[in-house]
């Protein structure tokens, strides 16, 4: 990717900027005057600044003059992007399974990508290798309840009746969201996140619906996100965060999301109830807490705040949230066994040799080193590919 200017860096080969911003009203400001340039820019507002990301080279420069414009600074340290990799026999009929699944489409490299560019990607890449015994890397995957029975991938099993396999056993837990409220928040669903996704049609009216649901959030103190995307604005509490114990506030989130509906209905904006969807990665450990603390270094992730909870999550909510879970230490063979999914991190390229690092000090191995790629394993085994630059 061709030099465009020093705020930019190729991140996953699309050229990705982030701005620290002291508020979500800053960050929206920004996002506002981004939203005019094009309707295409990919914009994601967060309590500490904005992700920009672009398709083409024309508008770097404006979004950056902008920034400094409103005296907000670049963070290339800030930037990342966590995708999941199947190894498969048979990789069309496993991408068939997952497209259903997650509502994904076709990636430009064979694998599959959310068409709203929140989700982690998929890619999938043949494999020979025999693997049978079960993962330790599963999906969860929530999706309002007429989502999960339009995708229907089959007859269900485990516990809550909602695991799924594809056909080389790789699984899935997928789960029907639910109303969240009631009908202050008829535009809400409740998606392990609570979520609202709201049709515009125009610039103006999302750069006003961005700055309405900023101050609203601002207003009570909660770290709202916000993510702009061609004709859409889509408003999210973060997994769990409209739970009193996960967020820690003394407010009740049902009272900030029919704020947001308020506004954004009296914009003219409406509601797609079709399009929530959280998707997180889980991960079975002998030893929880090592394992974790190896994926909480090397991808730069906090500790959920809750005790009792396994949950890692990026601080900024740009990236997929990993939850780990017991596994029997008796299972030997499945231990042992290459799993049939890993993770590849993408990280600028000025950025990869302090990743690495951080990686192996927190008991990760070095499995193998091409130009611009590391595999390093966890202290269990579990892969990560880490790939700088485009």
């Amino acid at each position: 990717m061709a030099e465009i200017g020093a705020d930019w860096r190729a991140v996953d080969g699309v050229a990705t900027a982030w701005f620290d911003a002291a508020s979500l009203i800053e960050g929206a400001a920004l996002a506002g005057r981004i939203v005019e340039l094009s309707a295409e820019i990919v914009v994601e507002l967060r309590p500490t600044g904005v992700r920009v990301r672009l398709d083409s080279n024309e508008h770097a420069e404006a979004v950056s003059a902008a920034a400094r414009e409103l005296g907000l600074a670049a963070n290339p340290a800030a930037l990342q992007h966590l995708s999941v990799v199947f190894e498969s026999a048979d990789p069309a009929a496993v991408s068939r399974f997952w497209q259903r699944v997650l509502g994904y489409a076709p990636g430009q490299d064979g694998g599959l990508a959310d068409p709203l560019r929140r989700d982690p990607a998929i890619r999938i890449r043949p494999s020979t290798e025999p693997r049978p015994l079960r993962n330790r890397i599963h999906l969860d995957v929530v999706r309002p309840a007429a989502a999960v029975e339009q995708a229907s991938p089959g007859a269900a099993s485990g516990p809550y009746g909602v695991c799924h396999t594809d056909p080389d056993g790789n699984e899935v837990d997928l789960v029907p969201g639910a109303a969240l409220d009631d009908e202050r928040t008829a535009d809400w669903q409740a998606v392990f996140s609570a979520m609202a996704c709201y049709r515009t049609t125009s610039p103006t009216q999302q750069r006003d619906l961005a700055a309405a649901a900023a101050a609203l959030a601002q207003d009570v103190g909660f770290p709202l996100l916000i993510d702009l995307r061609p004709g859409l604005v889509i408003i999210d509490s973060g997994k769990d965060q409209y739970d009193g114990d996960a967020h820690g506030f003394e407010l009740d989130f049902t009272d900030l999301a029919a704020d947001v509906q308020t506004a954004a209905r009296g914009l003219g904006a409406v509601a797609d109830p079709a399009l929530p969807r959280f998707a997180q990665l889980f991960l079975d450990a002998a030893d929880v807490p090592a394992v974790r603390a190896f994926w909480v270094a090397a991808l730069g992730y906090s500790h959920d705040r809750r005790a009792g909870v396994s949950d890692i999550h990026d601080p900024r909510r740009l990236n997929p949230v990993l939850v780990f879970q017991e596994l029997d230490t008796s299972e030997t063979e499945r231990r042992r066994q290459r799993n049939r999914v890993h993770f590849e991190l993408a990280v600028p390229s000025d950025l990869a040799q302090t990743r690495l690092a951080a990686a192996l000090a927190a008991g990760g191995r070095l499995r193998g080193e091409s130009e611009n790629r590391w595999l390093i394993t966890d202290p269990e085994g579990n892969e990560l590919a880490l790939v700088s630059g485009a």
